[in-house]
């Protein structure tokens, strides 16, 4: 075939109707017409003589056709972009753009701070920031969307061989409570006062409740006598909620820096019992590596990272599988597992 049956501003815009479910949506999101991406999807439909989209419902269906070369218009979008960032290497950082990934937390409270770093050393160079789920960040890595990216959940099992994954940080979980509770006054609590406490916390499917309970019923205690009065979507809502006087929580010690300085909470510590998870960063070491991510792994990463961690992600050989454990047997004086 001399020709291809497509283009790559089609196979973008194929991308977006699947992403957004319709076309008028789709076309927003580009900042093109519906008219012109319905003109679009019609002519790609004739050079390819299939059908791509069902028309019958209401939200933009892909076909089998439609879907299998979304599945390699995405790929091959992926490597366009990557091309783009090899050949903006070659100004030596003097341009280019470096995008890391993040899980929630981590996007939110860690990430920001390290990306200040680097933009102070390498001003001329673009950053992005993706904050996603971790079973998300970590497909974008696998598909070269993200050059590399910290999370602390569990890498989908199918994407473990394929990823270079490096224990990276422990990212303590910290009780914290309003500063006028009884408990306030008191240095250390006991297990059981956690019964007598109003919790606040995430969905009950969140990663972060889930190693909570894991950890708690390590120590002994019965998660389900743990009084959950109110479940909130996001860290900066608990936050506000307990702030407020609504209940307690537990929430990553790098989200209450700032509040704990100014005295607006709390932090209960609970005798004998320390709730850690392990972060770690992840990076495909079969895509092209850009000189912004060696950069940021070499000179930024160290900079917050456990002791003994490596210049460079890349520089020992990656413990695949590592976050996908926890840790078992019986209660030590610090328990770390994994969350997102």
């Amino acid at each position: 075939m001399s020709d291809l049956p497509f283009t790559l501003d089609q196979l973008r815009i194929l991308k977006a109707i699947a992403a957004e479910g319709s076309f008028k949506r789709a076309a927003d999101s580009l900042y093109v017409s519906q008219p012109a991406v319905s003109l679009q999807v019609q002519n790609l439909e004739r050079q390819l003589d299939v059908p791509l989209f069902d028309r019958g419902g209401r939200r933009a269906q892909l076909t089998e056709a439609g879907h299998l070369l979304l599945s390699y218009g995405e790929r091959i979008i992926s490597l366009c972009e990557e091309t783009c960032r090899a050949i903006e290497d070659l100004q030596n950082l003097q341009g280019g753009t470096l995008i890391v990934g993040a899980s929630q937390t981590t996007g939110t409270y860690l990430l920001p701070r390290m990306i200040g770093l680097f933009r102070q050393k390498y001003p001329d160079v673009s950053v992005q920031l993706h904050v996603h789920s971790t079973r998300r960040t970590a497909w974008s890595v696998a598909n070269g969307q993200v050059d590399l990216a910290i999370i602390g959940g569990e890498i989908p099992s199918e994407l473990v061989e394929a990823l270079e994954i490096k224990p990276y940080l422990e990212d303590e979980l910290a009780l914290i409570l309003p500063v006028v509770h009884p408990f306030a006054k008191v240095d250390i609590i006991q297990k059981d006062d956690l019964y007598k406490l109003q919790f606040i916390a995430l969905d009950s499917q969140s990663t972060i409740r889930k190693v909570i309970d894991q950890v708690l019923t390590r120590w002994g205690i019965d998660t389900r006598r743990l009084k959950v009065e109110m479940e909130l979507n996001s860290i900066e809502a608990i936050k506000n909620a307990v702030q407020s006087g609504l209940g307690a929580a537990f929430v990553s010690i790098s989200a209450i820096e700032k509040e704990l300085q100014m005295g607006f909470l709390h932090r209960a510590r609970i005798e004998d019992v320390v709730i850690k998870r392990m972060l770690s960063v992840i990076a495909n070491p079969n895509r092209y590596r850009s000189k912004a991510a060696e950069a940021f792994s070499r000179e930024i990463l160290p900079q917050f990272a456990n002791p003994g961690w490596g210049k460079d992600i890349l520089d020992t050989p990656s413990l695949i599988g590592y976050s996908q454990k926890t840790t078992a047997g019986e209660p030590q004086k610090s328990v770390s597992t994994n969350g997102s």
